[in-house]
């Protein structure tokens, strides 16, 4: 064996990546992605300040070109490409993204619109004022330094920062396993909150609220949601909602507008007006008619140009719900703690703070003492020594080089080296009495400077008076006024769609594999009026048809026990035959959630009306149907549910109706619904049928007393009948139930099916069901043609079946 495969190990690929990731991880999160607690920096940012710093490019000097800026900070401390160099001075530069932007910026650094800013070699760049005070002290041993990546110069590993940049200019990123979102915030009130931190160490979360109302936006706008943003200073994370700031003007001739002045932080303005403009194109918006960007030197300004008789406020809500007028903002407070991510709450960061600032200015002091120290002593020499100038000149004129001089005044004065050093150096036109009484004035001075270093650095509330002047001094110099508003609630949107909707009926159709459509009544008709004929993949199977208005909201109900409420109006509108969207395209359901129930609801707000859940298991609930009125677009409890059941089917129906369940097994048991009680909509269910091991829900009914009503059945095997509703007895809910189905298998008569798949309520026998079949094919049929018999007996075959073909499902698919 050579020592070539001697040095050879083997190892898992697993555990190769593993420990590879790992690595990677831990230098993202620590030196690219995630911000400094103590000075809001990351890596990059921090780079660029000090490069600029030690290049002498300030606010005294004229600016400098952006590439060499980058060039730079890449050569010396950054190695990681002039991209991420560029794009982090961008950001630095940008008056709305950053409430005090660190450089100032020349030339075309971007826009709200989203222009980007232009190449490196066009733009120039220098600190701003406010940068120089997260650098100020720097040189005075504040902060600690390190090599940088080729040992050839140091950088500092946190900057001094003079005010609390991570909370007032904010911070976003995403590293691996760890994002961080902290919003901007305004000067005055955090260093006020500093402040009464440092005053009272135990004030809590509510206490600074008094003071820090909530985040503020550069670009202004309405920031909703106190509860929001007490649980984000609690915890670190926290939702609230930024609203545009908007008016409604009369102009010329009665005729009035909207007009949108501020936006909600980091919405694209352009992006904005587009999506504006084609809510009007598409009609989505019947009121409005012009949209116009007026945005010049006085300020941001769109307008929305309305028609007479529009309705201003619904227009608003509309485009508040579903425009980027209103936005979430989610709060995750996440910062680098001593080299490690940590979620923050806001008295967390105001005391990460506080106490590096204490660091800094107990460094400072140290330094500034030693050398105060150092040269008070030489001062002490020197006034020494022209007390007795006469012997000291005879000594050094007796001495024979500058190390004799040094040796005999060392010897016969006893002066420090230090302090001789100072005497060999004396220019003689210091030898004057006016210099003697300078030196003295000079000593006081540094007596009086050490003493109150010493009480700074012996005294913490010496330090912590030295912490809070500077702190004011920032807040004097810098302190503005608030630009966001708060509003402590949240404004519920009612989106009032007979103003924004036109009212239509539609075709909502939802396949097995999860592709939705709606498509109008005219598209279908043109298509031959053919529900076989329904746009769909190969092997893909029709599974909800339901006729419904534009205006009304689909509930789509899942197989875990949860709901998605859905406008008609939002679903996509193709034709009959083409395929539609998938599911999870429109509404936020996971890939995994099965829709087993679709009901359209025209008003949540009508009295009387319920919802019944009915489970695989046989389990019931009822809940108040305006329970599940929502304007929450994620998923929602409906019902709690036991391990392994599931809801079947979903009805909405009013007082006074029967319930009639339906197993796979045949049996089925019908009982007033008002035997099941009313419940919260997080609720589980009641006991409304006892099943026979093996056996499960397979349909629900509601019906209305007798009329006429007839209960149609259909197999698998698809062999189907027809039984008056009449045959079904009242019984009380719970029991075991009567059989609605005879299964026979036999050599002497075919299988009529081995389960039932659905049953229909059909009260007239002008309807018309669609079968979908194992292999995705459909196959319509009349109910005027499904025979009619008796409860107990097998039915006839209605469908007729090639081998290996069965039926999983019936939709029925009539135009009422």
């Amino acid at each position: 064996m050579n020592a070539a495969e001697e040095r050879l190990l083997p190892a898992l690929l697993e555990d190769v990546m593993g420990d590879r990731f790992g690595r990677y991880s831990k230098y993202i999160i620590q030196d690219r992605a995630i911000p400094d607690v103590r000075d809001g920096l990351k890596p990059v940012q921090r780079r660029i300040l000090y490069a600029m710093y030690e290049a002498g490019n300030t606010p005294d000097k004229p600016y400098r070109k952006s590439a060499k800026t980058v060039g730079d900070v890449m050569g010396n401390y950054h190695p990681h490409g002039d991209a991420s160099i560029y794009e982090g001075m961008v950001r630095m530069a940008q008056p709305w993204k950053m409430m005090y932007p660190l450089l100032d910026g020349h030339g075309n650094w971007g826009s709200l619109d989203d222009d980007p800013a232009a190449a490196m070699r066009y733009t120039e760049a220098r600190l701003s004022d406010v940068a120089m005070e997260m650098l100020r002290d720097i040189d005075k041993e504040t902060v600690p330094f390190r090599p940088n990546f080729d040992n050839t110069s140091r950088e500092p590993v946190v900057l001094p920062s003079r005010f609390p940049n991570l909370l007032v200019n904010g911070a976003s990123g995403i590293s691996a396993g760890f994002a961080t979102e902290i919003p901007p915030h305004n000067l005055r009130e955090i260093i006020d909150a500093c402040i009464a931190l440092i005053d009272h160490p135990d004030i809590t979360v509510e206490e600074l609220m008094s003071i820090v109302r909530g985040p503020d936006f550069p670009t202004g706008g309405i920031v909703m949601g106190e509860d929001g943003i007490r649980e984000a200073y609690r915890t670190g994370k926290g939702r609230v909602f930024i609203r545009a700031r908007t008016a409604v003007e009369t102009v010329r001739g009665g005729g009035r507008q909207i007009v949108i002045t501020e936006i909600p932080y980091q919405v694209v303005k352009a992006k904005l007006v587009a999506t504006l403009e084609q809510l009007r194109l598409d009609r989505k918006l019947e009121g409005v008619v012009a949209v116009r960007d007026e945005t010049g030197r006085d300020g941001l300004r769109i307008v929305l140009e309305l028609k007479r008789d529009a309705d201003a406020d619904a227009i608003l809500t509309y485009l508040f719900k579903k425009t980027e007028l209103q936005v979430p903002y989610h709060f995750n407070m996440v910062a680098i703690v001593n080299r490690t991510p940590k979620q923050l709450g806001l008295k967390d960061l105001l005391a990460a703070y506080v106490a590096h600032r204490r660091e800094v200015v107990v460094n400072r002091s140290r330094y500034e003492l030693a050398r105060a120290e150092d040269r008070a002593h030489v001062v002490d020499g020197l006034i020494s020594a022209l007390g007795v100038l006469d012997t000291v000149i005879e000594v050094i004129r007796a001495s024979r080089n500058r190390q004799e001089a040094h040796r005999r005044l060392t010897e016969k004065f006893g002066w420090s080296d230090r302090q001789v050093e100072a005497i060999l150096t004396l220019q003689l036109y210091r030898l004057t009495g006016l210099e003697l009484v300078e030196l003295q004035r000079e000593r006081d001075e540094l007596k009086e400077k050490i003493e109150r270093l010493r009480a700074v650095l012996s005294d913490e509330k010496q330090l912590s008076e030295v912490i809070k002047r500077e702190l004011l001094e920032i807040r004097e110099r810098y302190g503005a006024d608030r630009k966001s508003e708060i509003r402590g609630e949240v404004e519920e949107l009612k989106i009032v769609r007979d103003v924004s909707v036109q009212a239509e009926d539609v075709i909502v159709t939802l396949t097995r594999d999860g592709y939705v459509k709606r498509t109008g009544m005219m598209s279908f008709v043109r298509s031959g009026a053919d529900p076989e004929s329904v746009g769909r993949k190969e092997g893909d199977a029709l599974r909800f048809w339901t006729v419904a208005n534009t205006r009304d909201t689909l509930l789509l109900f899942t197989h875990r026990g949860s709901y998605v409420s859905l406008p008609v109006h939002e679903l996509p509108d193709v034709r009959w035959k083409e395929t539609g969207t998938a599911l999870v395209n429109v509404v936020p359901l996971l890939k995994e959630d099965r829709v087993v129930d679709v009901v359209a609801v025209r008003s949540f707000d009508e009295q009387g009306l319920s919802l019944w859940f009915v489970t695989k298991q046989g389990l019931v609930k009822r809940t108040p149907l305006t329970e599940y009125a929502t304007n929450r677009t994620m998923a929602i409890t409906a019902l709690r549910l036991n391990d392994g059941d599931e809801p079947v089917r979903v009805l909405c129906g009013g007082d006074g109706y029967d319930l009639l369940i339906v197993t796979r097994l045949g049996m089925s048991i019908r009982f007033p619904a008002s035997e099941v009680g009313e419940t919260g909509r997080i609720a589980a269910g009641v006991r409304g049928i006892r099943l026979d091991e093996g056996d499960e829900v397979v349909d629900a009914l509601l019906a209305v007393g007798d009329g006429g009503a007839e209960v149609l059945v259909l197999s698998d095997a698809g062999y189907a009948k027809r039984t008056p509703l009449s045959e079904y007895p009242v019984q009380g809910r719970g029991g075991k139930g009567v059989s609605t189905f005879e299964f026979r298998s036999g050599r002497r008569m075919p299988a009529n099916g081995s389960v039932l798949v659905r049953a229909v309520l059909v009260a007239d026998r002008d309807i018309r069901l669609t079968a979908c079949l194992s292999d995705g094919s459909l196959h319509s049929f009349m109910v005027d043609g499904v025979p009619s018999e008796a409860r107990r007996s097998a039915g006839k075959p209605v469908l007729a079946l090639a081998p290996g073909q069965t039926v999983v499902d019936v939709v029925r698919t009539d135009q009422s």
